[in-house]
């Protein structure tokens, strides 16, 4: 971070410091049960893509089959 950055931290940021304020509204406009319900979609929305790295760690990680199958008479 250079010197200017640290002047003014939301320079570098791409909301240029909007964030903050826009979640001020949002708390003011939106009704808690709804912001609730906001909530709680992307705590789902991260444990759905939880689930698609284990799933891809553990197909990434099974150990593959070595030799051939014979079959003894």
């Amino acid at each position: 971070m250079n010197e200017s950055q640290s002047a003014n931290p939301s320079q570098g940021c791409f909301c240029q410091g909007a964030g903050p304020q826009v979640s001020d509204l949002m708390s003011k406009l939106v009704p808690a049960e709804t912001r609730e319900h906001i909530r709680n979609c992307r705590v789902e929305f991260l444990k759905a893509l939880r689930s698609l790295i284990d799933q891809r760690i553990e197909h990434l990680t099974r150990s593959e089959k070595k030799g051939a199958t014979v079959s003894v008479e």
